[in-house]
């Protein structure tokens, strides 16, 4: 076990935002996403000196991208660490090395839940902070984004969007593998139809919870730095080819030197107040789909297959805001991929128009039309 040390402010700041918001319960399986970096590192030894309060039963987990000459290095420095504290180790590194920065958060997430599944962890733990916040917020409104994208990382989420095929990780419930490694390719495949059903049940009840958004860069590199903790630098991370760090090394300075010295904080804030209402209005605007929806072939089974129609007149008698977000609703379930805005658009304008008005072809091949009162979408 790690050594008892002083309780910081950080520790109780901690201790008091678990307590209200509840977002990680006493007496859990955790898995902790561990770069090496000083947010992670935080982390990391924030709820081991939190655990004897709150019973937590700690692993760490550590994903090597082998973007970096020095990856492997850096994992076996994560794995010495989790040695010295006595935590459970699990490696996850990529046969192919992911291209660019969306591709590899998916496959990072995809590997955190691969390991939250083997290990039955409910909960994985990541060191998010008010400043990678501020950072995405500023990175989607910038790209164009709406409520939901400024809004991103929040305090708690199911993790529901990957595809994993089962795999066989000997392991039991009885024994855990401290240096246990998951060897995995970038491009998951090979999954039937069993797996994936089987998945989709395990993945339901797994959580990504980011516990530190209200805690700063800064302070968790102060943090470490009182608490000689040893940190891994990412040389990657001073890459202005990468937006995020030119936001982080470039714009948020410049925002806090000649608008608000807590600029990070104040935009971390505004994320938090844009994801309240944007959970009121996605709840909002399930209800008007709902009321809306009607499977032509009058099976609730199977609502979200198309064919299916919608009740213009409900619709219209919603704002515009809850009529793009049902629109979208309905999209996310039927097309192959995520809908564009630009899709989007072209179903909620379909509300409004004449008789017999109709859209182009929508991703997959889905075609939606109007035949009153009904907007009918089909192939």
């Amino acid at each position: 076990m790690a050594e008892s040390s002083n309780w910081t402010h950080l520790h109780a700041q901690l201790h008091r935002t678990l307590l209200h918001r509840q977002i990680l319960p006493s007496n859990q399986r955790l898995l902790v996403a561990v770069s090496g970096g000083q947010d992670s590192l935080c982390l990391l030894k924030l709820l081991l000196d939190l655990q004897p309060k709150w019973g937590w039963n700690l692993a760490i987990a550590h994903c090597d991208h082998r973007w970096r000459s020095d990856s492997q290095s850096n994992a076996t420095h994560v794995e010495n660490l989790a040695k010295n504290w006595g935590i459970s180790y699990y490696l996850q590194t990529a046969f192919s090395i992911p291209k660019t920065e969306a591709e590899a958060r998916q496959w990072r997430y995809q590997a955190l839940t691969e390991i939250a599944i083997a290990r039955n962890s409910p909960y994985i733990v990541t060191g998010h902070t008010a400043s990678d916040r501020a950072e995405t917020l500023l990175y989607n409104l910038i790209r164009g984004s709406g409520a939901d994208g400024l809004s991103a990382l929040t305090w708690k989420r199911p993790i529901a969007d990957f595809r994993l095929p089962i795999l066989d990780f000997r392991l039991d419930n009885s024994q855990e593998n401290r240096n246990f490694e998951i060897s995995a390719d970038f491009k998951l495949s090979n999954q039937n139809e069993n797996s994936q059903s089987k998945i989709q049940n395990l993945k339901s009840k797994i959580y990504l919870v980011r516990p530190l958004l209200e805690i700063t860069r800064s302070q968790t590199g102060q943090f470490c730095q009182d608490q000689k903790l040893p940190i891994w630098e990412d040389s990657t991370n001073q890459d202005l080819k990468y937006a995020r760090n030119r936001i982080r090394s470039e714009l948020l300075p410049y925002l806090e030197t000649h608008f608000n010295p807590k600029a990070q904080q104040a935009i971390a804030q505004t994320a938090e107040l844009l994801r309240a209402d944007v959970e009121y209005l996605e709840l909002a605007a399930s209800d008007v789909l709902q009321r809306a929806i009607s499977p032509i072939a009058d099976n609730e089974a199977v609502k979200f297959q198309l064919p299916v129609k919608l009740n213009r007149p409900i619709l219209r008698a919603a704002p515009l805001a809850l009529q793009r977000r049902a629109m979208r609703q309905l999209l996310q379930q039927i097309l192959p991929s995520a809908p564009s805005f630009d899709s989007v658009e072209k179903l909620t304008n379909l509300i409004a128009a004449p008789n017999r008005s109709q859209t182009d072809p929508f991703p997959g091949g889905a075609i939606a039309r109007v035949e009153n009162p009904w907007i009918i979408l089909d192939i």
